[in-house]
């Protein structure tokens, strides 16, 4: 059986979520780097395996994927881990894939972008994605006072979506520090098998 490929770049958020979780489900993967300043991702080539022209992309065999929800549920589904036992555990898995592109990734990833200077703002707007980013951390706090990973007693890819935001929170200026059972989550996260940190799962170029 041949590798998957990943498509992405390592200051990617969406593609380190896609690279973790493969790592985490002990799944070997070919990585191939998209240029994004050089505007490799809108260069037919890469169109035809991602229509968006975004990272990541996967492609296994004949199939391209995109969207970085998608890709977890995909490799959740193909390998059978991680996407939740029952049906109630898969639906809130999906749950909180959705909540977390809707109300954490872009108000932790866009005031990030604002402080390494990928994305031009003044300080009201990085303030003000600032604290939506903390409203979404009070929920997620909350969640996580009553129980261990965000679906049950397992980790999940719904762990692996969320991590994959609050991993980049002190990049964007964001504070932990008040979210005591989010921090304490994140420690057991960082200590499943196959954990890495995304400049670890991530190479800077094209990788066998």
């Amino acid at each position: 059986m041949s590798k998957m490929t990943l498509y992405g770049i390592w200051l990617s958020g969406p593609t380190y979520k896609a690279g973790l979780a493969l790592s985490l489900m002990g799944q070997p993967f070919a990585y191939k780097h998209v240029d994004l300043r050089a505007g490799a991702h809108k260069q037919p080539d890469y169109l035809a395996i991602n229509r968006f022209g975004q990272v990541p992309a996967l492609v296994d065999g004949d199939l391209k994927l995109c969207q970085s929800g998608s890709i977890l549920l995909y490799l959740a589904d193909k390998f059978g881990k991680m996407g939740g036992k029952t049906a109630e555990e898969k639906a809130r898995v999906r749950e909180w894939l959705f909540w977390e592109f809707d109300r954490l990734a872009s108000n932790i990833y866009r005031p990030r972008a604002i402080k390494r200077g990928f994305m031009k703002a003044d300080d009201n707007v990085h303030q003000m994605y600032v604290n939506q980013a903390g409203d979404a951390l009070k929920v997620l706090d909350a969640a996580l006072a009553k129980s261990e990973f965000l679906v049950g007693s397992e980790p999940t890819i719904a762990d692996v979506a969320v991590y994959g935001d609050v991993a980049y929170a002190e990049e964007g200026a964001i504070d932990l520090a008040p979210y005591a059972n989010v921090k304490a989550w994140m420690g057991r996260v960082e200590k499943l098998p196959g954990f890495k940190k995304y400049e670890d799962v991530l190479p800077k170029q094209d990788a066998a």
